[in-house]
C-alpha cells in the first residue's frame, strides 16, 4: 500500500469541545492534527515537530495566539498561519496581521468555509516554503534538513543543535537573535546551565564560518547574538 504524508496542523485552542470538534473535522478531511490547549503547550510542539499550518485561537491561558505568533514568526517566517477569533476583537485581528497572521475566520464559523481558508493558504505557501531550509551565508551555502555547511568543496556535518541555532541565525541575518527565545525553541528552557551550552554552541559555529571574513556571529550585550553578513558578500 502506497504511504501517503498526510498535510500536518497545530491547533491552538483552549475551549475543549470546540478544540475537539476542529480536530475531528479536519482529521475527516485527511488531515494529520496536533491539538494544544494553550499557547504555550502549542509553541513548545511547534518548536519540535514540523507542521505545515497553524490554526491559533487569539485569546488563551499561558500565552495568547497574538504572542504565539510572534515567536513562531521567529523560528518561521513562512508557515501559514490562521487566527480564531471574536467579531468584536477587530484591534485583535489587526494585531495579528502586524505580528504575521495570514487569514482570520470569526467564531462562530462554518466548518466547510475554514476547510476553504486552508486549502487556499496551503497553495498560497508552496511557492515560498520551496528552499526555506537552504541558506546562503556568504560564501557558505547551509541546508538545515542535511545539517551541511559547505565553503568552496570544504564539507561540515554539523550536530542536530548546531543546526538548529545556526537555522535561528539564518532566519534573522543582521537582525538580533533573542539570546531567552532560542534557549527556549532549541533546549526548551533558559536555564544557566542550558545558557552555557549554547554559548558553547556560537563558539563552535563561529569557528565554522571563520573562513569567510564578510561573516560574523556578533555578541549583542544584554540581548543575544546577531548572524552579520556583509552586504554584497
Amino acid at each position: 500500500m502506497e504511504n501517503v504524508i498526510k498535510t500536518r496542523l497545530l491547533v491552538a485552542e483552549d475551549d475543549e469541545s470546540l478544540g475537539l470538534l476542529l480536530k475531528d473535522f479536519l482529521i475527516a478531511k485527511g488531515f494529520d492534527v496536533v491539538l494544544c490547549d494553550n499557547g504555550k503547550k502549542a509553541f513548545d510542539s511547534f518548536s519540535k515537530n514540523n507542521y505545515d499550518l497553524c490554526i491559533f485561537d487569539v485569546m488563551m491561558p499561558e500565552k495568547d495566539g497574538i504572542t504565539l505568533t510572534r515567536e513562531v514568526r521567529m523560528i518561521n517566517k513562512n508557515i501559514p498561519i490562521m487566527f480564531l477569533t471574536a467579531k468584536s476583537m477587530k484591534e485583535d485581528i489587526i494585531e495579528g496581521f502586524n505580528r504575521g497572521a495570514d487569514d482570520y475566520i470569526t467564531k462562530p464559523f462554518d466548518t466547510e468555509e475554514l476547510l476553504v481558508r486552508i486549502e487556499a493558504l496551503l497553495r498560497r505557501s508552496k511557492p515560498r516554503e520551496d528552499g526555506s531550509d537552504e541558506f546562503q551565508i556568504g560564501a557558505y551555502s547551509f541546508n538545515f534538513k542535511s545539517q551541511a555547511l559547505n565553503f568552496r568543496g570544504k564539507h561540515e556535518k554539523l550536530t542536530t543543535k548546531e543546526a538548529e541555532l545556526l537555522r535561528l541565525l539564518c532566519l534573522n541575518a543582521n537582525n538580533v537573535l533573542d539570546r531567552n527565545f532560542a534557549l527556549k525553541a532549541i533546549w526548551q528552557n533558559d536555564s544557566y546551565f542550558n545558557s552555557r551550552s549554547m554559548d558553547v554552541y556560537v563558539t563552535k559555529l563561529r569557528k565554522y564560518l571563520k573562513d569567510d571574513p564578510n561573516v560574523q556571529i556578533i555578541n549583542i550585550h544584554g540581548k543575544g547574538f546577531k548572524l552579520y553578513v556583509e552586504k554584497g558578500a
